[in-house]
């Protein structure tokens, strides 16, 4: 089966309910930005994989974007997104305009992240998490299926998007499965993004810097040795050309710092490290379990 491409909200219904008609019994959801790499990759695989139905969205969504030209400068690569999808098992596509989105221009009512949309990632890019998941609410609206099992997944890459959705998902009462999917990463340990390719080959080089200490993290806690973060952060800022903007072992369900940082005391228990550092104009992030 091919597959096929819905661009309105009306075709998008109309799929969703003929899909039902003819027997489909579980609707797997994947919503992408679009410039697609094997990470999304693999969450259309599991979604096709897990489900009689498996729907991507692609949508540059205006209301995550600071600035205008940050907007522009995201890659639009639909051909490309469609080969990948087709190839992973996907059968249906969802790629509206801004105006099939949002018709009366931007939503006057919008879904607030609350207290940890502020942190980490919302403290560099203030608003951002508000409009993730304003969209992220219209989408899963959206693509609900009329069938008895509805699943949306997600990739841990972003935590704190994974975080808060899963928060908004059991806070507004969303009939959804979310289901979170390990990090996929490069054979050097880079996590793959779609930022990835605006990084010059000498910061990409830098960049394999936050994978390793964030190793070093997982291998002293898997030891059940002092975490000693701030060693780990030096390592950070000795690569060249980064600049280092969080870097902290966090409650892996609120995000929030532990009370005990573990510099001389040994790890135990369950955390996540996370990181955010900048390479020139280019943002990255990553994070890894921890556990002992």
């Amino acid at each position: 089966m091919s597959i096929e491409l819905v661009t309105t909200k009306a075709a998008l219904r109309a799929r969703l309910a003929e899909a039902a008609a003819s027997g489909v019994s579980s609707a797997g959801f994947v919503p992408t930005m679009g410039a697609l790499h094997q990470g999304h990759a693999t969450l259309a695989r599991q979604a096709a994989r897990e489900n009689d139905l498996a729907l991507v969205s692609i949508f540059v969504n205006p209301l995550q974007f600071g600035e205008a030209v940050d907007l522009e400068r995201y890659p639009r690569t639909l051909d490309a997104d469609l080969a990948l999808l087709e190839e992973a098992g996907v059968q249906l596509v969802f790629a509206p305009e801004v105006e099939e989105m949002y018709p009366l221009g931007e939503p006057g009512v919008r879904v607030t992240a609350g207290p940890l949309g502020g942190k980490w990632e919302g403290a560099s890019r203030p608003g951002h998490f508000d409009g993730a998941l304003t969209v992220v609410s219209k989408l899963l609206h959206l693509a609900h299926a009329p069938v008895p099992v509805n699943r949306a997944y997600f990739g841990q890459k972003d935590a704190q998007q994974l975080a808060l959705v899963q928060q908004m998902v059991a806070d507004l009462d969303f009939d959804v499965r979310i289901v979170p999917v390990p990090i996929v990463r490069d054979a050097d340990g880079l996590a793959l993004s779609s930022r990835n390719r605006f990084l010059s080959p000498e910061q990409r080089e830098s960049a394999l810097v936050l994978s390793r200490a964030l190793r070093l993290l997982e291998t002293r806690a898997a030891a059940h040795e002092p975490l000693d973060l701030e060693s780990a952060a030096d390592l950070v800022r000795s690569a060249p050309g980064v600049e280092l903007d969080y870097f902290e072992v966090v409650d892996p369900r609120t995000l929030e710092p532990l009370a005990e940082n573990c510099k001389f005391t040994p790890f135990r228990g369950d955390a996540l490290a996370i990181i955010a550092a900048k390479l020139g104009s280019v943002r990255l992030i990553d994070n890894t379990p921890l556990s002992a």
